[in-house]
C-alpha cells in the first residue's frame, strides 16, 4: 500500500494515499481498534455531517465573507454534495467505539472535505479546522448531526414503512367486515369478535405510534450548532446559530430552528431519549402483532390455524413439508433489540457531565440502529406477510361455535352463576353448551335457540 505523509498538531502521520482522510482520522483508525468494519459510525450520521458543513460554508460565506471566500465556499459544497450523495463513503473509516463528544468523526469529516475540495481546486486551499470547521466546534457539530440524522430516518423511512403497513391492514379490515371468530383474552377463549375488529385494534395501535413519534419530532428539530465548545458560541458570528439552522432546514427540507439554550442542547440528550421511547412503543406495537399473527396461523392442523399467512420458504431441514411464520420472527428479534438499544440510549443519555455528555456515539448508534431496523423490519412483514394473510373462516366458525364462552351470551337470562354452571357441564361432559343448558334445566331448548346468537355478541 503507498502512504503520503500527513500532520496535525501531534506530528506527522501515514495515511493511505488514495484515501482523504488525514492525521486525526489515521489516529483514531489506529487507537480505536473495535468492532472495525463492523460498527463503524452510522451513514446516517455522515450524511447529517455532509448537509451541516455545507450550510455552515454557506452561512460563514454570508456572515464571514472575507474568510469563507466564493472560491472556497464552492469547493467545500461540492465535496460536502459528494457525502451527502454518499459518494465518499469509503473515507469514513472510523468506529462507534472512540471518543465520546465524536470530536473524531467530526475531524474525519473536516479532512475529507478539505482534501476534497483542494483536488477539486487543483490547489491547497482549505483547510480542515479553519475553513471545514470554521465556526463550530465538535461539541455542537456532533449533537447536530445526531438529531438531524433522527428526523430524516424517522420522516423519511420509519413513518412511511409504518404508514404503509397501516394502509394494508385498512384492507384486511374491509374484506373481513362479516367474519366472526372467537376472542381471546389471557390466552384463554373470550367472547366472540369480528376479525375486522381485531385487526383495527392493530391498525390503530401503529396509527398512535406514528402520532407519537411525529410529537417526538418537535424537539429533534431545535439543533446545538452555533453553541461551539461549551455552548457559549465562542468564535462563532452572533447570527451563525440562527442562519446556519435555516440553512439545514432549506437542504433538508425539514423545519430546524436553533435550539434556545445552547448549554443544555450540548449535554443533554433527553430529545433523543424521548423520540426512541415513541420508536420503542412501535417495537412493542410490532411484537404484539407478530405475535398475534403466528398464534392465528399455527398449526397448520394442531394449532389455531384461524388464518392463512404467505409460505414464503422451507421451514426445517429434517421435516418435510413444515413451513414457519419467519417475517413475524424477524419482527420480534427487531422490537426486542429495539427494546435493548432503549436501555442503552437511556443509559447514555444520563451521563452528561458539566458542558457535554460523552456518549453521544453509542447512543446514535443504537438510536439510528432502532429506527433503521425497525422500519425494514415493517417493510418486509408488509410485503411478505401482511398482505397476503387470508382469513380461515371455515376454522374460524368451528372454534367460534366451540367456545364455552359463548355462555356468557346467557347470563342476563339464567344469571352468572347458573351460566357458569352450564359451561362447566359442557366442558366435563363433552357436550354443547344447550345441551348442558336445557339438562340443567334453565332454559328449553326453544328459548336456548331464541336468545342464543353467537354473531351477535360482536
Amino acid at each position: 500500500m503507498e502512504y503520503r505523509i500527513e500532520h496535525d498538531s501531534m506530528g506527522e502521520v501515514k495515511v493511505p494515499a488514495d484515501k482523504l482522510w488525514a492525521a486525526q482520522t489515521q489516529r483514531s483508525h489506529e487507537n480505536f481498534e473495535i468492532g472495525v468494519g463492523i460498527e463503524t459510525m452510522p451513514k446516517e450520521i455522515i450524511h447529517a455531517f455532509g448537509v451541516l458543513k455545507k450550510a455552515a460554508a454557506i452561512t460563514n460565506h454570508t456572515l464571514r465573507p472575507e474568510k469563507m471566500t466564493d472560491e472556497k465556499l464552492v469547493a467545500i459544497s461540492a465535496a460536502c454534495d459528494e457525502i451527502i450523495n454518499g459518494m465518499l463513503s469509503d473515507n469514513f473509516p472510523l468506529v462507534v467505539w472512540q471518543t465520546g463528544s465524536g470530536t473524531q468523526t467530526n475531524m474525519n469529516a473536516n479532512e475529507v472535505i478539505a482534501n476534497r475540495s483542494n483536488q477539486i481546486l487543483g490547489k491547497k486551499l482549505i483547510h480542515p479546522n479553519d475553513d471545514a470547521n470554521m465556526s463550530q466546534s465538535s461539541n455542537d457539530t456532533f449533537p447536530t448531526a445526531m438529531h438531524i440524522a433522527a428526523v430524516l430516518i424517522l420522516e423519511d423511512k420509519l413513518i412511511p414503512a409504518v404508514s404503509e403497513l397501516i394502509s394494508t391492514l385498512k384492507r384486511l379490515e374491509e374484506e373481513n367486515e362479516g367474519v366472526v371468530k372467537s376472542g381471546r383474552t389471557h390466552l384463554q377463549d373470550a367472547t366472540p369478535i369480528k376479525f375486522s375488529q381485531e385487526i383495527s385494534g392493530w391498525r390503530s395501535s401503529l396509527e398512535k405510534d406514528v402520532e407519537l413519534i411525529k410529537r417526538s419530532l418537535e424537539p429533534l428539530y431545535e439543533l446545538a450548532l452555533g453553541g461551539t465548545a461549551v455552548g457559549t458560541g465562542l468564535n462563532a458570528p452572533a447570527a451563525f446559530a440562527k442562519t446556519v439552522a435555516e440553512e439545514i432546514g432549506a437542504i433538508t427540507g425539514k423545519p430546524f430552528i436553533t435550539a434556545s439554550n445552547k448549554f443544555h442542547a450540548l449535554t443533554s440528550k433527553d430529545e433523543i431519549v424521548f423520540a426512541h421511547g415513541a420508536v420503542k412503543a412501535l417495537a412493542c406495537d410490532m411484537m404484539k402483532i407478530a405475535n398475534d399473527v403466528r398464534w392465528l396461523a399455527s398449526g397448520p392442523r394442531d394449532g389455531l390455524g384461524e388464518i392463512f399467512i404467505p409460505e414464503n420458504e422451507p421451514g426445517s431441514s429434517i421435516m418435510p413439508g413444515k413451513v414457519n411464520p419467519t417475517q413475524c420472527e424477524a419482527v420480534t428479534m427487531v422490537a426486542v433489540q429495539v427494546m435493548g438499544n432503549d436501555v442503552t440510549v437511556g443509559m447514555a443519555a444520563s451521563q452528561g457531565n458539566f458542558e457535554l455528555n460523552v456518549f453521544m456515539p453509542v447512543c446514535a448508534y443504537n438510536f439510528l440502529q432502532s429506527a433503521r431496523l425497525l422500519a425494514e423490519a415493517i417493510v418486509s412483514f408488509n410485503k411478505n406477510c401482511a398482505v397476503g394473510i387470508k382469513a380461515n373462516k371455515e376454522k374460524m366458525h368451528h372454534n367460534l361455535h366451540n367456545s364455552l364462552m359463548l355462555v356468557t351470551a346467557l347470563n342476563p337470562y339464567i344469571g352468572y352463576e347458573n351460566a357458569a354452571k352450564t359451561a362447566k357441564k359442557a366442558y366435563k361432559d363433552n357436550i354443547s353448551l344447550k345441551e348442558a343448558c336445557v339438562e340443567l334445566g334453565f332454559l328449553t331448548a326453544e328459548k336456548f335457540d331464541e336468545v342464543f346468537h353467537p354473531e351477535d355478541m360482536v
